[in-house]
């Protein structure tokens, strides 16, 4: 009887241990070399400044991952996307909220257009246009024949073009079940099938400014459209992509090791950009960045095992140049998952999320500047 019961036991133990060995996963990750995870320090010290936001609510929605606003009547009107496609414009004077359509996929990025068209990057859709009378119109869907699986963010320069982020080619949003888990795939593999696409009106055409990258997120306009910024999430970085003079062409990086994983990256004012940091750094994805078969491991463990997002909640400015000039943190992550700050001129800060059920904001502090 003894010996039945131990080669069981044996059998499940060489069952689980081929299981974890040999079952075949979607990943074929990449080997790279995280920098070392130096955490909260420095420019970076905790704090407790993005505590107690105000909010704006969203109705039985979550997920306000970007936010654009205007005057209409007199009051400031904010737009926010949200996971579920609903956008919802939110009258800031009353608190009161109103769906204004659904795209039918999941909206992420957005901005009013010089046309007070409402330009959206969705992660199912790609790149849309909402019109004044609501009218829904795919920009683009596809670039040099492939699909754009996850459109993420975007911003639209003095010209009409619009540079956005295709975050992943391989893991799309859709396919995957959702943006977050997609995310994951991509960062747990590493493979760098992220780019920049330019979308260019006037002949409606889409190209690929920047290949080969590890999960781009947001995109902002340089000053005069010299450049842009971007966030690379998986490199924990934030590049400028030049687009005029002699540097044209070039990608550079302009502020890297950040404690967190980078998510959207806002133009604001007075020269300021806003970058959110979703979630710290992960650590069992750093100490085995260039161990690809323990990331194979690691996703056949149990979904409590694996790597997740943590709410921690970090607002940061920087300059064009990359340096930190202010950040808000709340360590208790009361608002979660922190994507990004939109300034737009009211005197407040819009804060983003990926999974709050409110539209967070704060009076912006000059003296901090």
């Amino acid at each position: 009887m003894i010996k039945k019961i131990s080669l069981g036991l044996f059998s499940l133990l060489a069952l689980g241990l081929a299981y974890l060995l040999l079952w075949p996963v979607p990943l074929q990750p990449v080997a790279w070399n995280a920098p070392p995870d130096k955490g909260y320090v420095g420019v970076f010290s905790p704090n407790m400044d993005l505590a107690g936001l105000k909010t704006l609510a969203i109705g039985e929605h979550h997920g306000p991952e970007d936010v654009d606003g205007r005057i209409e009547d007199g009051d400031w009107i904010v737009y926010t996307s949200t996971q579920s496609g609903d956008i919802i414009r939110i009258n800031t004077r009353t608190n009161t909220h109103s769906v204004l359509l659904n795209t039918g996929g999941v909206a992420l990025g957005l901005q009013f257009d010089a046309n007070g068209n409402l330009i959206i990057a969705d992660a199912h859709k790609g790149l849309l246009s909402i019109d004044e009378n609501g009218e829904i119109t795919v920009l683009t869907n596809s670039v040099d024949g492939t699909p754009i699986n996850y459109a993420d963010e975007m911003a639209i320069g003095m010209d009409g073009k619009i540079y956005f982020s295709d975050a992943s080619t391989k893991f799309g949003a859709k396919a995957i079940g959702n943006t977050l888990a997609a995310s994951i795939m991509e960062l747990m593999e590493h493979g760098s099938t992220g780019r920049i696409l330019v979308y260019n009106p006037a002949d409606q055409s889409t190209k690929v400014l920047v290949p080969h990258l590890s999960f781009p997120n947001g995109v902002a306009m340089c000053p005069d459209d010299a450049c842009l910024l971007f966030n690379e999430t998986g490199t924990y970085s934030v590049k400028k992509h030049w687009l005029k003079g002699p540097k044209a062409g070039q990608t550079e990086t302009i502020l890297d090791n950040l404690p967190g994983f980078p998510d959207n990256l806002n133009r604001g004012l007075d020269g300021r950009y806003w970058l959110g940091l979703t979630s710290p750094r992960s650590a069992p994805l750093d100490k085995f960045s260039s161990k690809p078969f323990m990331r194979k491991v690691i996703q056949r463990l149990p979904a409590n095992f694996k790597p997740k997002a943590t709410n921690y909640g970090v607002i940061i400015a920087i300059d064009v140049n990359g340096k930190v000039i202010a950040q808000y943190q709340d360590p208790s992550g009361a608002y979660p998952l922190t994507t990004g700050a939109t300034e737009l001129g009211d005197g407040w800060l819009y804060i983003t999320s990926l999974g709050a059920k409110e539209l967070g904001r704060k009076k912006i502090e000059f003296e901090k500047f």
